[in-house]
């Protein structure tokens, strides 16, 4: 199954654009990332495409807050999201921005074909409006208390907390975030798409395609029905204008997963390998895939997949959903020192303890991801240093110091047994990756250091070597390790990419594959070892993150 050569696309959900990434940010990223090495290694073509969600009213209220037009605070954003995401080693084929030629286009014809299938209706609304600054109040504008959890200072489009989508008339006490006042009623009209026409085609959707976690989530928006869904705002607005209206704006989370569709078209517009018909076609054998936070689970696994089969475009053959991240048990939050962007933490700290960390915790279910500090220390220390890097720490010394850099011409049968059992895990830990149970891979992986490490300890080549007569048993025993430890840097690839990297270069192999991972390395000459990682001590880490 999985040296079959696939052709795939994945999304990470885009990042908003008024403010830094932070750490929360990052572990969608780094799930998606690990996905689509883990394809590519394997002999699959999968193109990862993101890029930056650069419309809506945050954007204006940060950039007059600031003092800058929404315009040039997206820019400055988008540059500094590219850093983030590259010092996690995070790269995509593809990363663009929502506020651009292609999505205008793109949006505008979804919308034109959308309303000529009788799926776009107009109707007259109650809206919040403020008198005191005399204009109609966007989501963001509002904030009170959600009708649905009864959190408090929530915005009028969404909870934070709980995650509903609700109505900004049924805020509970809203007031205007410009004047501080209650807002009054007043009407205006709107566009909203017909979402209650999709109810037989998404529940289909969802038992073909979505984890029962997922559904079971879902259920309450069928029990209670579809609604039509509000795809428009009023000025003031940061977005594109609806086609023949001068006041009134597509609503951001209708002009945003739209940006999947243009930021791939950017793509292939820029490399002609790419056909963009292709990809998108109702009928093609290309699968497609988007990884995000629970938080917005609703729009990509309602709205989103319903405007797709509205257009005659491919629906997604799953939506990769994962729970909000908690530090220390405790949302992150600035005034209690539990939030950290990450350009910060990729200053003080090597990014690929993060990148492990994460991996170590995540599954394919909506669990809430706690960064704990204790925990995270101790897995750094004991699974990358103790366990996987020590493996090649311990034995590589023999070789550079009494063997001239040289591995053993031939091994035992006995060794190669040994080898050959650890390139058969490939099984497990590929069925383990391909589900996302990245928590399963590692697991695997440090049960099969142990076992290595087992196997060191047995042979005991530090009491060997003091007798010349052993010598030749020495180098291959140091040679059977080696070859397991380039087996298990394979496995480990996808998740520490800087880490493996460096080990290649000790030993002077081209980068590890598919293909060439089960190479023995025999009469081959490696180079002298170079240090990889540094313990980590708990007291910095609380240090910068101010707890």
């Amino acid at each position: 199954m999985y040296y079959k050569k696939r052709e795939i696309l994945i999304t990470s959900a885009l990042p908003y654009a008024n403010g830094p990434l932070h750490i929360g940010n990052i572990l969608e990223h780094i799930q998606c990332d690990i996905w689509s090495r883990f394809h590519n290694l394997n002999g699959s073509l999968c193109i990862k495409v993101c890029g930056d969600d650069s419309h809506g009213t945050p954007i204006m209220l940060h950039a007059n807050k600031i003092g800058v037009s929404p315009k040039n605070l997206i820019k400055k954003i988008y540059k500094e999201h590219l850093l983030d995401l590259a010092k996690f080693d995070i790269y995509y084929d593809n990363y663009y921005r929502t506020h651009s030629i292609e999505n205008k286009v793109f949006i505008c014809k979804v919308f034109k074909k959308l309303f000529r299938n009788n799926l776009i209706k107009k109707n007259v609304i109650n809206q919040l409006f403020d008198t005191i600054e005399n204009i109609f109040l966007p989501d963001r504008y509002i904030i009170g208390t959600c009708p649905k959890c009864f959190s408090e200072n929530q915005y009028s489009d969404n909870c934070s907390i709980c995650g509903a989508c609700y109505d900004s008339l049924n805020v509970i006490n809203p007031i205007s975030v410009l004047s501080k006042e209650v807002p009054i009623k007043k009407k205006t009209i709107h566009y909203f798409f017909c979402l209650d026409k999709f109810y037989k085609i998404l529940k289909f959707w969802h038992e073909c395609k979505l984890h029962e976690s997922v559904i079971n989530k879902l259920k309450e928006w069928f029990i209670v029905g579809l609604k039509k869904w509000d795809i428009s705002r009023d000025s003031p607005y940061f977005g594109f204008k609806i086609p023949n209206e001068d006041s009134k704006y597509f609503y951001v989370w209708m002009d945003a997963p739209i940006g999947y569709i243009s930021i791939f078209n950017n793509l292939c517009m820029k490399n002609s390998n790419f056909i963009f018909s292709k990809y998108w076609k109702i009928k093609t054998n290309i699968e497609l895939y988007h990884f995000i936070g629970k938080d917005i689970m609703y729009f990509h696994t309602l709205f989103w997949p319903s405007i797709l089969h509205g257009i005659n475009f491919k629906m997604p053959n799953n939506i990769f959903i994962h729970g909000f991240l908690i530090i220390n048990n405790k949302k992150m939050s600035k005034s209690k020192g539990t939030f950290l962007t990450a350009a910060k933490f990729s200053k003080y700290l090597n990014s690929e303890y993060l990148r492990y960390y994460y991996a170590s915790k995540l599954n394919n279910v909506l669990d809430d991801i706690d960064l704990n500090i204790n925990d995270f220390v101790n897995k750094v220390n004991s699974d990358i240093i103790g366990k996987f890097v020590n493996i090649l720490s311990r034995i590589i010394k023999f070789i550079n110091t009494y063997f001239d850099n040289k591995l053993s011409k031939n091994i035992l049968n006995f060794n190669k047994k040994i080898i050959v059992d650890f390139i058969n895990q490939k099984y497990i830990i590929n069925e383990y990756y391909e589900n996302r149970q990245y928590c399963f891979v590692l697991k695997h992986i440090m049960f099969l250091c142990d076992k290595i490490n087992f196997y060191i300890n047995n042979q005991k080549p530090w009491i060997l070597i003091k007798d010349n007569e052993n010598f030749a048993f020495v180098q291959e025993i140091c040679t059977t390790v080696i070859n397991i430890f380039k087996i298990l840097t394979f496995y480990i690839k996808p998740i520490l990419p800087k880490i493996s990297n460096n080990i290649e270069l000790i030993l002077n192999i081209y980068p590890l594959n598919y293909k060439n991972y089960a190479f023995l390395l025999l009469d081959h000459k490696i180079n002298p070892y170079v240090h990889l990682v540094e313990r980590l001590d708990e007291n910095m880490i609380k240090n910068i993150m101010n707890i």
